[in-house]
């Protein structure tokens, strides 16, 4: 759990100026205020990691970006859905990554990376990326469809609650090929009685 809290880390800190805007839009406050406020957390965020001299990742420029075109689309429009596809963006863009082969391997136990094998590797891999696409057109969905209130119920429980689950599938299927290949080789090393 530790291990995916440490990957997920990064997209929450990237989706913390969306969090900002519909926290704000949930209390009340007027859009355009919410979406300064938002845009002005994406820029703080990047003003503090460049004080810090700490690496900025393409995705957190990434996210600025979309927050200030999107929010400006919003304020134009009046219409907050323009800031409700943000995350799907982003899911998108952490999807098309994940599916680089053996993408996972670096975030594995040393002892699943030796037995677990390179096959439940890659299709852990594969279904993790399709997670985030499947994620990424249901936001979609729900913020044309229903109210920012819905929505925001929505992006607080699903996206984390759904990776949660993955992760625990993932992780009792992978413990189970662990044992059972290191037991294969236990029994392969024992010497042959007659």
């Amino acid at each position: 759990m530790r291990h995916f809290l440490q990957a997920a880390r990064p997209l929450g800190e990237d989706l913390l100026s969306t969090f900002v805007f519909v926290g704000l839009k949930l209390a009340g406050v007027d859009l355009k205020i919410a979406i300064g406020l938002g845009i002005a957390t994406a820029v703080i965020q990047i003003g503090w990691a460049l004080f810090k001299k700490s690496p900025i990742g393409a995705l957190q420029w990434m996210s600025l970006g979309l927050v200030a075109v999107l929010g400006g689309a919003s304020i134009m429009t009046n219409d907050p859905r323009f800031l409700m596809i943000k995350p799907s963006i982003i899911y998108v863009v952490v999807g098309a990554t994940m599916l680089q082969p053996y993408w996972m391997r670096r975030y594995m136990p040393e002892i699943a990376r030796g037995r677990l094998g390179d096959k439940p590797i890659l299709v852990f891999g594969w279904i993790w990326a399709g997670m985030m696409f499947a994620t990424a057109a249901l936001n979609v969905y729900v913020a044309m469809t229903v109210s920012l209130a819905t929505w925001a119920i929505f992006m607080s429980i699903f996206p984390l609650a759904s990776k949660i689950a993955l992760f625990l599938v993932q992780y009792v299927i992978s413990r189970a090929i662990v044992i059972r290949n290191m037991r294969g080789q236990q029994m392969a090393a024992q010497p042959a009685t007659a």
